[in-house]
């Protein structure tokens, strides 16, 4: 379930907005092939974690591969993943809750999904997938009800906010490619948004009763996820309303269902993507305190951020990341119209860093393991690596194109810089 959680998150929900507006119905064909690379990256991460389940984390396999420094970096780039995530999500939040009570302050919100979901985490891991189980359902079932119930208009012929349902509406309103390969291009960073979370299941590995059948059991499932939730619904939802009607300062799917005319459906549906958004902060928590408990084994963070209680939970790695995770509330309280931008182009560009680092890894352990077996062997091995790679260095040089996320862009690099500064004076100390 974390696995299908993991695919279906704040970026499909929210973000999918702004990108239609970048690339119209191109976007679609976006989502196809940052999906390829991202089942090519989990293929990798999968046959690195099932190559020795010793190791409780990709983390272990960093220092392994690439040495202390690097998994360094890339322990506590990952925590700022999913704390910028979580940040993301929070503010996402306070979005979504202000279709129902406008009044409320976007800080609010945030500051009172932090406190519940501390409190959920801090009781047990078995609460954690409890709580993760429903929310991810919820979201299937409402990503399914979306494009069956845009698969029924389309067949009926129907009109919807004065619009007729067809495919044609995929090319009616300026072509398929309405804004050009550039258009396309500048969708690419908010699309990689959307996929961000998605490794989490081999972070959760060593939690799980039997990697070797549950692991490839949900990343071999990962194309069907993609072209089902992604493709699927962005392919619906552009057939139902044209692309150019799409605003984005609220979820697509609440709107298109407004445009029907079924405003309750409306309302259920802001539920849903609140629930989505809920569900990829709790699995931010999760991941964060798990993140740094790994890192205070390997010495790479305090001791004390090692620790567990009687329930084999990591409390300080909890509280700690929680208590970062209140700055989010100070930004929706300056800066409430542009955080969700800035704050996702940071969590996109140390994603994809991560993502680098770990298909490179797989790379050296295939180049140390030639003519042996390997479970789980990643398909078109080294090709499927470097074209990986490839693709997601050309990411990253594209947010450099773009005014908010050149900002989180600089913001990673100086992040990095003071990351390799530390471990420099951690080890002359």
């Amino acid at each position: 379930m974390i696995a299908i959680g993991g695919a279906i998150g704040t970026g499909l929900f929210l973000g999918s907005g702004s990108a239609i507006q970048k690339a119209g119905p191109a976007l679609i064909l976006a989502y196809l092939v940052a999906g390829i690379f991202m089942f090519f990256m989990m293929r990798a991460i999968g046959e690195l974690i099932l190559s020795d389940l010793s190791k409780t984390s990709f983390i272990e396999f960093v220092r392994h591969y690439m040495g202390e420094k690097t998994e360094f970096i890339i322990g506590w780039t990952y925590w700022l993943c999913w704390v910028s995530l979580a940040m993301a999500d929070l503010t996402a939040s306070g979005i979504y809750v202000r279709y129902w009570f406008p009044q409320i302050p976007q800080w609010l919100t945030a500051l009172i999904i932090i406190v519940v979901l501390l409190i959920f985490n801090l009781l047990s891991v078995g609460l954690f997938g409890e709580l993760e189980t429903w929310f991810s359902s919820i979201k299937v079932f409402a990503i399914l009800a979306l494009i069956v119930t845009g698969l029924f208009l389309l067949f009926t012929n129907a009109y919807v906010g004065g619009h007729h349902v067809t495919v044609m509406n995929l090319f009616n309103h300026g072509g398929f490619f309405p804004h050009g390969f550039n258009g396309l291009l500048a969708a690419f960073p908010m699309v990689i948004f959307a996929f961000t979370g998605i490794e989490m299941v081999g972070l959760t590995a060593g939690e799980t009763a039997n990697p070797k059948v549950d692991l490839p059991k949900a990343i071999n499932s990962l194309p069907i996820r993609i072209g089902l939730f992604y493709i699927g619904a962005i392919f619906v939802l552009m057939c139902i309303y044209p692309w150019n009607d799409i605003v984005t300062d609220s979820s697509p799917f609440v709107q298109v269902f407004e445009g029907i005319g079924i405003n309750f459906a409306a309302a259920v549906i802001n539920i849903v993507v609140l629930t989505a958004a809920l569900s990829a902060c709790n699995s931010a928590i999760f991941s964060t305190s798990r993140t740094l408990f790994v890192m205070a084994k390997s010495q790479q963070a305090p001791k004390a951020l090692g620790k567990t209680n009687n329930r084999s939970v990591p409390v300080n790695s909890l509280l700690f990341s929680s208590a970062v995770l209140f700055i989010i509330v100070i930004l929706n309280y300056i800066l409430p119209a542009t955080v969700f931008e800035i704050i996702s182009g940071v969590a996109t560009v140390s994603f994809v860093f991560v993502w680098i680092v770990l298909v490179y890894c797989h790379y050296k352990y295939r180049r140390e393991n030639l003519g042996k077996v390997s479970y789980f062997a990643m398909p078109l091995f080294p090709w499927a690596n470097w074209l990986t790679i490839i693709f997601f260095v050309a990411v990253i040089v594209l947010l450099a194109f773009s005014k908010s996320t050149l900002i989180s862009l600089l913001f990673s690099v100086v992040w990095f810089a003071m990351l390799a500064v530390f471990f420099r004076l951690r080890k002359a100390k």
